[in-house]
């Protein structure tokens, strides 16, 4: 490991290394070459690799990704960046109908990265979706969402050398998060969970800033003599349901954490599988602690009563801590 750096900085590095070792990868988005990006996922690149590798597009989200799947069937490797998520609204038939299914309809490979911060901070409405789920359940597509430097890094090389589309989400949150990240060498698979602390009597499940929200609400369970097992998703989908149920059948209890709204979200999704898989090992019912089925509000005391922080996360793991075999 090296020394900590910065979410968006881990994304420069495996970006760095990854266009050093391969040729053929490029970067394709807004406010880029110069700018670096909106969180600076990108700065430096432009100057080091230079425009024909970095390069500025027009703001068209659809002719980006268009763009991006074309060079993609054509042998290149792009990282296509939309900034936010939500801005995938407007590339969705590029994303769903293009890059999702060229594999099933053509048997042509699609190796392409699209990059979008995800989550909610500051901004009202329309930059605060959680797509996570949305996205996920295209089939042909690979869906990441990494909490952590170290994933970050890890996560974005084994994307790049991916032979089918990933959505790489980093939460806006967690862009100056420090931590330790990996070598060249050190690949992180898509689709593999990531148990962060042990415990033997809650299983609570997260991913992005929901894992921050987890190990803090573990951290103060702990003090109550409450010991949670804490996992991170890291992938969507593909999804590492082994690593789940494992700890499940262990402890008998689970909470998740998402901070989408609950209809049609990652831990509703999750829910489903668990009760499938490992029905007869739970001691109380699911638990998940979401956002409610509302817009996100530009106020952030608003925010902050609709996003599952500690508090919530406490009260539902008291909530199944108080079911009895």
């Amino acid at each position: 490991m090296t020394k900590p750096v910065s979410y968006s900085v881990a994304f420069q590095q495996g970006v760095r290394e990854e266009m050093e070792r391969n040729d053929r990868i490029f970067v394709l988005g807004t406010d880029l070459y110069e700018r670096g990006g909106h969180f600076a996922q990108v700065k430096g690149l432009g100057p080091e690799f230079g425009r024909d590798k970095v390069r500025d597009a027009p703001i068209s989200e659809a002719a980006m990704v268009a763009a991006g799947v074309g060079a993609a069937l054509s042998g290149a490797r792009p990282i296509v960046d939309l900034n936010f998520d939500d801005f995938g609204y407007g590339a969705m038939d590029e994303i769903s109908n293009q890059a999702a299914k060229a594999r099933y309809m053509w048997g042509q490979k699609v190796p392409l990265v699209i990059r979008a911060t995800s989550g909610v901070a500051l901004g009202g409405a329309q930059h605060n979706n959680s797509m996570e789920m949305l996205l996920a359940s295209i089939p042909g597509l690979a869906v990441v969402s990494p909490s952590t430097s170290g994933d970050v890094k890890g996560l974005i090389k084994s994307a790049l050398r991916a032979e089918d589309p990933v959505l790489f989400l980093m939460h806006k949150k967690l862009t100056g998060v420090r931590g330790a990240v990996g070598g060249k060498d050190d690949l992180i698979p898509l689709g593999s969970a990531n148990l962060v602390r042990n415990g033997d009597d809650v299983t609570i499940i997260g991913y992005s800033n929901g894992v921050t929200t987890a190990l803090a609400s573990a951290d103060a369970l702990a003090e109550r003599g409450v010991g949670a097992d804490v996992i991170d998703l890291r992938s969507i989908y593909p999804l590492d349901l082994a690593t789940l149920t494992s700890s499940v059948r262990r402890t008998g209890r689970v909470v998740i954490v998402d901070e989408a709204p609950i209809f049609g979200s990652v831990a509703a999704q999750l829910s489903a599988l668990i009760q499938r898989d490992a029905f007869w090992y739970l001691d109380a019912p699911i638990k998940l602690v979401t956002a409610p089925q509302s817009p996100i509000p530009h106020s952030p005391s608003l925010i902050d009563a609709l996003i599952p922080g500690v508090d919530d996360v406490v009260r539902a793991v008291d909530s199944v801590m108080e079911e009895r075999p």
